[in-house]
């Protein structure tokens, strides 16, 4: 049984996850901090108060908090966009590159009497059953140069 558990903790995936979940507890400290130190005091230029985790009213002598949900609001907003921006298409622009835009091989074509997608080896449309002549599809051509 420690022999698994050993296996288990040791496995890529559990410490690849361990890492992102430390750099992401700190990237979000990174980001509170920008958000609480440098963005809010920009936009208070435009508002009255120096800082949104005081902004709040009062109903009943109910303290409704809105500011701190603002702070939080923004620094949801910047760490969104840091990663779709800095990690994300970065990342799907190198797969792209890497994997080239390959073209597709079709694997369907239409029946000539009904115009139904049919399979290229088939020889009976199975929606109007019109006999079809076959052509011969890549995954056969692929399974005959395989078996040579």
């Amino acid at each position: 049984m420690l022999k698994d558990f050993r296996q288990f903790i040791l496995r890529g995936n559990v410490v690849d996850l361990a890492v992102a979940v430390v750099i992401g507890a700190s990237f979000n400290s990174v980001v509170q901090s920008l958000v609480r130190d440098l963005i809010t005091p920009l936009l208070t230029v435009f508002g009255s108060k120096a800082n949104f985790g005081q902004l709040s009213f009062a109903i009943n002598h109910s303290i409704f908090s809105y500011g701190d949900f603002l702070n939080a609001l923004v620094s949801f907003l910047l760490t969104a966009s840091v990663v779709f921006f800095f990690v994300v298409q970065p990342i799907n622009r190198l797969q792209s590159l890497v994997k080239g835009d390959q073209p597709t091989v079709p694997t369907t074509r239409p029946c000539p009497e009904c115009k139904s997608d049919i399979p290229l080896d088939a020889t009976r449309c199975k929606f109007c059953t019109t006999k079809v002549k076959a052509i011969e599809s890549t995954k056969s051509l692929e399974a005959k140069i395989a078996s040579a």
